[in-house]
């Protein structure tokens, strides 16, 4: 029976992202990126999926008291299992047009750190979401495939993977992971860091859209040259008398309010270093460190950990999609790369 739905389906791999979800189609590529978000009608207690994915991020802290905009990912796993489940089905329904009858094999990736639990309620959102199965790859390996490191090799490779709620860190060689730590510090984290800088030096109160707007506006990883550098105009809530207030941010503002983040992933990188085996952190000095993930388009970030250790860092090409694209070419070379694909847990 299998064998007859896989005839009709398109097999796809999905990087279940907190901030995007990206769905890759075997033979097509990336068909899809949109937001990690859902948002809710509540009508007598019943709940009704009023839009997904770029819909329901407009809605985002902008919703009355009957409808619920919200994200079913956080720290890179299912925070809501019930709505994590529709955005799936929305998402699968929207690539693969199909009859009922075909039911596609489905590759989705895992942060590294994701506990048991966490991975089976995945898999089982997938599977109820309509797949015939539901196979696990780590973010690391989905994130090194994607950036085009040979990680077949017998070299060790290095690759920092930024995405919204978990960075990944991660050591590898002979086609699996030597060394991974998982943080849960990401894009949400340094949105989070800008809103609290704001409140506590200007008494301002933003949202989560503007933060993320300053973060990839003029988000920065190191001090600028001049003190100051570029800067933006900013709208919120003045928390001394309540009314709404515009005022400026600049990137040495930004710069000092993500500090504390980016020292976290700084830390992550050095303690994978001081655990890599010596052959294979000599092969990291000759290769260096690969950055991939929404975060590693920050800016200067790659500069910033270049002073912190010693080591050359690259942003990978598409740092934004490599995780997607790497757990495509798991689907499309499963036989070879089947060692890295969980079927079962």
């Amino acid at each position: 029976m299998w064998f007859l739905t896989g005839l009709f389906s398109s097999d796809m791999a999905i990087d279940l992202g907190t901030a995007n979800t990206l769905v890759y189609v075997r033979g097509k590529g990336i068909v899809l990126s949109e937001p990690s978000v859902v948002a809710y009608h509540v009508k007598d207690g019943k709940k009704q999926v009023l839009a997904v994915g770029e819909d329901a991020k407009l809605m985002l802290g902008r919703t009355p008291g009957s409808i619920e905009a919200i994200r079913p990912m956080r720290e890179g796993v299912i925070a809501d299992f019930d709505t994590a489940e529709e955005m799936i089905k929305h998402f699968i329904r929207k690539v693969h047009k199909r009859t009922t009858f075909s039911k596609p094999k489905i590759i989705v990736c895992v942060p590294h750190g994701a506990t048991p639990v966490e991975k089976r309620a995945i898999r089982q959102s997938v599977l109820s979401a309509g797949a015939r199965r539901a196979g696990l790859i780590a973010e690391p390996i989905a994130a090194a495939i994607g950036a085009g490191m040979p990680i077949t090799d017998p070299t060790g490779n290095m690759v920092v993977d930024v995405g919204g709620g978990t960075t990944e860190v991660a050591v590898l060689s002979l086609g699996d992971i030597v060394y991974a730590r998982s943080v849960r510090v990401g894009g949400d984290r340094m949105d989070e860091a800008i809103i609290a800088y704001l409140r506590r030096h200007q008494n301002l109160l933003i949202g989560e859209s503007t933060a993320e707007r300053i973060k990839t506006s003029i988000g920065t990883a190191r001090m600028p040259d001049d003190g100051r550098g570029q800067s933006m105009t900013i709208r919120g809530r003045d928390l001394l008398n309540g009314v709404p207030k515009e005022t400026e941010i600049n990137q040495a503002q930004v710069a000092e309010a993500l500090a504390e983040p980016l020292q976290q992933i700084c830390d992550a990188v050095m303690q994978a270093l001081e655990a890599t085996p010596p052959d294979l952190a000599a092969d990291i000095v000759d290769r260096g460190v690969m950055l991939t993930g929404g975060g590693a388009l920050l800016g200067d970030l790659d500069l910033a950990l270049r002073e912190q250790t010693g080591l050359s860092i690259s942003v990978a090409n598409e740092s934004l999609n490599c995780v997607a694209l790497g757990t495509g070419k798991a689907l499309e070379y499963e036989k070879q790369l089947r060692h890295v694909i969980d079927y079962d847990s």
